[in-house]
């Protein structure tokens, strides 16, 4: 994708990922699940790799940044049950919708790189 435009869609998923890693990250905080190592050590690093990836995008763009959020996000819906603290509700909930909203929009950020056609 390199040389290529980006449209103003592709632009605004990407400010919607940087958004939602900060909330990921936020939410221990917010929804009080700072007492939860391991619920919030883990919606302090992925919310703060996605917002990272994501405001990498914006500056330049480039396919494999899409792929590490995809698999950010579906790294945020599976880890309550991987890390062990899928019994603190607040903490599922803020992972698993964050992590859908992530790998949603950058699976759409893929199709639409993938999808343009080539100007060679």
């Amino acid at each position: 994708m390199n040389g290529v435009t980006r449209k103003t869609e592709e632009t605004a998923l990407d400010v919607a990922n940087l958004v939602v890693g900060i909330a990921l990250a936020l939410t221990p905080w917010i929804l009080g699940f700072t007492g939860e190592p391991a619920a919030a050590w883990n919606a302090w690093v992925a919310g703060a790799l996605i917002a990272l990836v994501a405001a990498g995008a914006l500056v330049a763009f480039a396919e494999w940044e899409e792929w590490v959020n995809l698999i950010l996000g579906v790294w945020a819906i599976v880890s309550p049950w991987v890390l062990g603290f899928a019994t603190v509700a607040a903490a599922v909930y803020a992972h698993v919708i964050a992590g859908l909203i992530v790998a949603v929009l950058a699976g759409l950020e893929l199709w639409f790189a993938r999808g343009r056609p080539s100007t060679a």
